[in-house]
């Protein structure tokens, strides 16, 4: 069921672009949704929450996504103001490396505390969301459009676990797989914070 779930939303965010007609973003829906997608740098992020709120378990399978969602419409809100967070690309760079290792190293703290982390990355994502708003787009169909995306990647995280875990031949190797895409995203938020990407 998950792998279905995983596949099913990568394929909707890859067909999404067929109904993103230039001239016809009134609403600044489709910018939004975009927004983060098409930015690897938040793809690796969003994905990473999903995956570490997934091996977690609950309640932080439910948790950490919607603290993720509701302090980056904070963060977008500023954004969409005019109050620009400092070192907003370093920070949202750190969170792809970070989030990866605690995926990497199966790090599992109290509730609180991942709740915490997600949402301090999550204000500086939705700063840089925000602080991007077209200028002749809907700050709410904007704002709608990035939410949206974002709890999709979060969606395919939680397939990736469901892969990861569910279907693999034993949990343990399922355990090293989800590790091995912590490792990934960390060396890909690393190449971000090194300007090399």
């Amino acid at each position: 069921m998950r792998l279905k779930l995983s596949l099913a939303t990568l394929f909707a965010i890859i067909a999404a672009p067929a109904f993103a007609h230039t001239g016809h973003d009134v609403l600044g829906f489709s910018s939004g949704f975009f927004h983060p997608i098409l930015g690897l740098d938040h793809v690796i992020v969003m994905l990473a929450v999903g995956l570490w709120a997934a091996f977690q378990g609950r309640p932080a399978l439910y948790l950490l996504p919607v603290v993720f969602l509701l302090v980056m419409v904070v963060g977008g809100y500023l954004g969409i103001s005019g109050v620009q967070l400092p070192y907003v690309e370093p920070v949202i760079a750190v969170s792809g490396v970070v989030l990866g290792l605690l995926v990497a190293l199966y790090v599992k703290p109290a509730l609180w505390i991942s709740a915490l982390i997600v949402a301090v990355f999550a204000l500086f994502h939705g700063n840089a969301h925000g602080a991007e708003l077209p200028a002749a787009s809907n700050a709410f169909g904007y704002t709608a459009g990035f939410v949206v995306a974002t709890a999709l990647l979060h969606l395919t995280g939680f397939g990736f676990a469901g892969i990861g875990f569910e279907r693999s031949v034993s949990a343990k190797s399922g355990e090293y797989v989800a590790r091995a895409v912590g490792v990934v995203i960390a060396l890909t938020g690393a190449a971000f914070l090194t300007g090399a990407v």
